[in-house]
């Protein structure tokens, strides 16, 4: 086991060597006459990117959302969303199983644990959800589903990369397993007395990442991901800096000044006592302007006021607010809490764009959460796993009334426009127009008796049942346009 560790340190710094090491391209363009281009004196050529791996810093990651509500919106508002509506179950259980897991998911609070994995994964790059089952106290084994009975399971215990949780460094060779290439086991030790608590299957444990890596970085990351911070963290700078300065700057919107003769002779080559003197005019001047708003001077001396102008401070915040919502991947509107700005501005497609993203990470990452947990906590509320259980996610985005009914308008209209053409039968028609329940809200109460009934009823048909004589006139219609043609 030591030799193992010491390999795969000897590998890690292998592999950071190689990474490290200079690589010399020798396609480029380049104009030196012109100062123009790689290897001249450009300014461009003068751009660095220096590796930082922000993500390695505790302290200003912590200390950055502590203070800034901005950062904490970055962190929570994405997980938020991903978990507001939750999931359906696509089973063919009792309604009153529903019930049942609805209660244990509050009972265990399932949904906030989860929460807190994907927000501390989002600001410190990982964390890590243990599984808790009771009567399985040995968490180095491998989970066992058999021997999880009802009401056995108690919920997750989360704890993030820094504090609590670490991968060791055997790796998962199982191709087939989901984990292949993950740590096999996680350390979880007290850091206040650096005792080891439990060693914990990787099969107990559900990873929550940050931005994904690539492997090399990911390695050095010890298989965690990267902080969103550090993608966004010059943004931050720009933002707090700015807003800083236009705050400085009310102070500066009305200034006076005095014109007062000799002043560098009085400050430069005066005795002390007299720089005092003036000092105190100055003082009780300020007093009197405060206090009345006016202020007494000699006669010949002479007061300004210089105001200025906050004009494009406005424009140029607004850039530096789009730029760190860009980097963080949220609506402007949704991450500073303001209402859409412009002409005729709704803010509608940017979070239709927004909601068609959070779909994305439903799929990829939170389905995968729910489906590792999912058996685990039918086996504790049902004592077993239906055979024909599925999850899927209610849509982000809901249309209103009015988007309800054009939609259900064009959706019969095509509908009715292929049936009457009898390209599909009466069945078919009515489980198309049953299809569209989930979009429309309609049409859920066709039966099955009704659609059994209308197999291999086409329009024309209908309509010869329904009036034998208008059915042998369009037989006639028929005849005699093929004898025309």
């Amino acid at each position: 086991m030591h030799e193992q560790k010491q390999d795969t340190r000897r590998t890690r710094a292998d592999t950071t060597q190689a990474r490290q090491a200079p690589i010399q391209t020798m396609d480029a363009f380049s104009n030196p006459a012109a100062r123009i281009g790689y290897g001249t004196m450009d300014l461009l050529q003068a751009t660095e990117y220096p590796m930082t791996r922000l993500t390695q810093n505790y302290q200003l990651l912590t200390s950055l959302y502590r203070d800034n509500w901005i950062v904490q919106n970055i962190i929570t508002t994405i997980p938020n969303d991903m978990v507001r509506k939750w999931y359906d179950i696509k089973s063919g259980i009792d309604p009153e199983y529903l019930d049942q897991m609805a209660r244990m998911e509050r009972q265990t609070q399932i949904r906030k644990k989860i929460l807190l994995g994907m927000y501390w994964g989002r600001l410190y790059g990982g964390a890590a959800g243990v599984i808790l089952v009771k009567g399985q106290d040995d968490l180095s084994q491998p989970l066992d589903l058999d021997t999880i009975l009802p009401g056995s399971f108690l919920g997750l215990h989360i704890l993030d990369r820094w504090n609590g949780i670490y991968p060791g460094s055997e790796m998962v060779t199982d191709p087939e397993n989901p984990d292949f290439g993950l740590p096999a086991y996680y350390t979880v030790r007290d850091d206040e007395t650096g005792r080891l608590v439990a060693r914990v299957h990787h099969s107990r444990v559900i990873r929550f990442t940050g931005r994904e890596l690539p492997w090399m970085e990911q390695a050095v990351e010890l298989y965690w991901g990267e902080s969103e911070i550090e993608a966004i963290y010059n943004e931050l700078i720009r933002r707090d800096n700015v807003a800083g300065n236009i705050a400085a700057l009310t102070f500066r919107a009305n200034i006076n000044y005095m014109e007062t003769e000799g002043l560098d002779q009085l400050l430069g080559t005066a005795n002390t006592e007299m720089q005092r003197r003036f000092w105190n005019l100055m003082a009780s001047q300020a007093i009197m302007e405060s206090n009345f708003g006016t202020r007494v001077i000699n006669k010949g001396d002479a007061i300004h006021n210089t105001q200025y102008t906050f004009t494009g401070l406005s424009d140029v915040y607004d850039r530096i607010m789009m730029d760190v919502a860009g980097a963080a991947r949220t609506p402007v509107t949704k991450l500073f809490g303001r209402s859409p700005a412009g002409l005729n501005a709704t803010g509608e497609s940017d979070m239709q764009n927004y909601y068609d993203y959070i779909d994305g990470l439903r799929e990829t990452e939170l389905r995968g959460i729910l489906e590792r947990i999912l058996p685990v906590m039918a086996l504790s509320a049902w004592g077993m796993i239906p055979e024909d259980m599925d999850i899927s996610f209610p849509p982000m985005w809901t249309p209103d009334a009015k988007e309800i009914a054009e939609i259900a308008e064009r959706k019969v209209n095509a509908v009715l426009a292929v049936y009457q053409n009898d390209l599909i039968d009466s069945a078919t028609a009515q489980k198309e127009l049953q299809a569209t329940v989930d979009e429309t809200g309609m049409w859920s109460k066709i039966s099955d008796e009704s659609i059994k009934a209308g197999e291999g009823q086409t329009y024309t048909s209908s309509r010869m049942m329904a009036d034998p004589e208008a059915g042998l006139g369009f037989l006639e219609k028929a005849d005699d346009e093929g004898e025309d043609g």
